[in-house]
């Protein structure tokens, strides 16, 4: 499926995603649990984002409320993946459901559903 992709592209976009979501994910397990909750995934996405949190300090604006820092971290990330990639690969435009990571979850989905719809 991303033959036309060098491996060093998908393990970057892979890694590039993960922070992604592991930042969204802070930033949804955040509207519901304190920072400082003892639930593991809580635990996991405080700790893992930190550092990362730590280093976009001096580019996050102050006004910013400190639940959404997360998500404005995250959306770099984003905006690295969706322009900045494609950019390097001498690409104009990788549409909609381009990323790797996304597009294999995408199919995994629509085979668990299949087989759900094919069982039923």
């Amino acid at each position: 499926m991303f033959e036309a992709f060098p491996p060093w592209v998908i393990v970057l976009d892979y890694l590039l995603g993960m922070i992604m979501w592991t930042l969204i994910g802070r930033f949804g397990m955040g509207i519901f649990l304190p920072e400082d909750s003892k639930f593991f995934f809580m635990r996991f996405f405080v700790r893992s984002t930190d550092p990362l949190i730590r280093v976009f300090r001096p580019i996050t604006p102050g006004f910013l409320i400190k639940p959404l820092v997360p998500l404005y971290v995250a959306w770099f990330f984003y905006m690295l993946r969706f322009y900045v990639m494609p950019w390097l690969l001498g690409y104009s435009v990788m549409g909609m459901l381009s990323f790797p990571l996304e597009t294999e979850f995408a199919h995994g989905v629509a085979r668990m559903v299949g087989a759900i719809v094919d069982w039923l």
